[in-house]
C-alpha cells in the first residue's frame, strides 16, 4: 500500500513543461513536491492536495519526493489529447496517449512499410546523467544534425520529471524526443524500441539516436538486479533493425563501490553476458593507471573478442559542457569529483566522428 497524506500548496517554486516543483504545508511542516500537470492538473496556492508521500518516508534517494495524486480544489477534468494506447495501464493514474503506431496515426503506413536504419548509429547509455555530457559534444560537432532522445521505461516514468532534457530542448540540443514502454510525454510516444528506433529514423529522419533511461535506476548491488540491464537488449534491437549500435560503458573511479571501480560491474555484465550481438564500445584513453585498470578488465571478460573495444582520445568534455553552460551531475558527483564518467559519454560523441563519420561508417562493424 502507497502512504498518503494531505497537504496545503504553500508556493510553486518552479514549472517547466508538464512538471510543477512545489513546496506544500503537511501538518506544519514545508516540504517538496513534484505536479505532474498532465496527469493531474494546474495547481495553484492555497490549493488542498493528496500526495503520495511513500518514497520521502522510506528516505530514498531516486524518486525521493512527494508526488501530487489528485488535487481536492480542481477535482475533475477531461480528456485533452487523442490516441487510444495507455500507459501506466490498468492503474488509477492511467493515461492516453496518441502512438505512433496505432492503426489511426498518420504515420502508421510508415511504420509498417519499414525496411534499415541504414547504419544510423545509436548510442545506448544505462544512467540518464549520460545524456547531457553525449548531447553537449555531439552538437557541438554536428551542430547542424538531427539528434533524437528515447527515453525508455527504466526509470521515471514522465519524461516532464527530467530538467536536463528540459534544458537540452531549451538549447536546441535536443531535436526530438521519443518515449517508450511504461514512459510517457515526449514529443512522440511509441509502445516499445523497436518502433520507436524506426520512428527516429522513418519520421523524424534522425542522424544520430541516442538511448536510455530517464532520471533514476533501480539496482540491488546482485548480478542482474538492476534496470540498466536493458542496454543488452536495446543495442540486440539496434543491430536487429540494422543499426549502427554504441554502447557508453559506465566508468567511474570515485564510487567508493568496488564493484562500480573502472568499469562497472552493471557493463561487464552487460557486454559479458546479456547482449547477443557485436557492438561498438569506445574507451577513453584516461591516465596511464586508469587505462591499465580498464584494459586489464575488459580482458579479464573477454569483452576485446566479443567486441570492438576503440580507445579514443578525448580532452574536450568539459570544454563541450562549458561552452553550452550544462551543468552535469551523476550519482550526487559533478564533473570535478567523477570526470571519468562524464568523459565516457562524451568520447562515444567523438567516436562518432573520428572513426565512424561519413562514408567510412557504411564499412564499419
Amino acid at each position: 500500500m502507497i502512504s498518503k497524506k494531505i497537504g496545503i500548496v504553500e508556493s510553486i517554486v518552479d514549472q517547466s513543461e508538464g512538471l510543477d516543483d512545489i513546496r506544500v504545508n503537511l501538518n506544519g511542516d514545508i516540504q517538496r513536491a513534484y505536479n505532474y500537470t498532465k496527469l493531474t492538473g494546474e495547481i495553484n496556492v492555497g490549493d488542498e492536495v493528496v500526495l503520495n508521500t511513500t518514497a520521502v518516508e522510506l528516505s530514498l534517494g531516486t524518486g525521493g519526493y512527494h508526488f501530487v495524486i489528485t488535487n481536492l480544489n480542481n477535482i475533475e477534468s477531461n480528456f485533452t489529447e487523442g490516441g487510444h494506447i495507455m500507459k501506466l495501464r490498468y492503474t488509477p493514474l492511467q493515461v492516453k496517449v496518441d502512438s505512433v503506431e496505432e492503426q489511426d496515426s498518420i504515420y502508421h503506413e510508415k511504420i509498417q512499410n519499414f525496411s534499415s536504419l541504414d547504419n544510423t548509429p545509436v548510442v545506448v547509455g544505462t544512467l540518464h546523467s549520460m545524456l547531457t555530457p553525449f548531447v553537449a559534444s555531439y552538437k557541438r560537432n554536428n551542430p547542424t544534425k538531427k539528434l533524437v532522445y528515447i527515453m525508455t521505461d527504466g526509470a521515471a516514468l514522465p519524461i516532464y520529471l527530467s530538467k536536463n532534457v528540459d534544458t537540452l530542448k531549451k538549447k536546441g540540443l535536443i531535436d526530438k524526443t521519443i518515449t517508450i514502454g511504461s514512459a510517457f510525454g515526449g514529443d512522440y510516444d511509441c509502445i516499445n524500441i523497436y518502433t520507436a528506433l524506426i520512428t527516429a529514423k522513418e519520421i523524424l529522419d534522425a542522424d544520430c539516436i541516442f538511448v536510455s533511461m530517464g532520471p533514476g535506476i533501480a539496482g540491488t548491488g546482485t548480478k542482474y538486479g538492476f534496470t540498466g540491464i536493458e542496454q543488452g537488449s536495446i543495442l540486440d534491437a539496434v543491430e536487429k533493425l540494422r543499426g549502427l549500435p554504441v554502447a557508453i560503458p559506465r566508468i567511474s573511479f570515485a564510487d567508493q563501490r568496488d564493484r562500480h571501480r573502472g568499469i562497472s560491474h552493471h557493463s561487464i555484465t552487460v557486454l559479458k553476458e546479456i547482449v547477443n550481438v557485436r557492438v561498438n564500445i569506445p574507451i577513453t584513453n584516461y591516465n596511464e593507471e586508469e587505462t591499465k585498470y580498464i584494459k586489464k578488465q575488459i580482458e579479464d571478460n573477454g569483452l576485446q573478442e566479443k567486441h570492438n573495444i576503440v580507445y579514443i582520445k578525448n580532452d574536450k568534455t568539459k570544454e563541450d559542457l562549458d561552452f553550452y553552460e550544462l551543468k552535469v551531475r551523476s550519482m550526487g558527483r559533478n564533473y570535478e569529483q567523477d570526470k571519468e564518467f562524464f568523459e565516457a559519454a562524451s568520447t562515444a560523441a567523438y567516436y562518432l566522428m573520428e572513426v565512424c563519420d561519413g562514408s567510412r561508417r557504411k564499412n564499419h562493424k
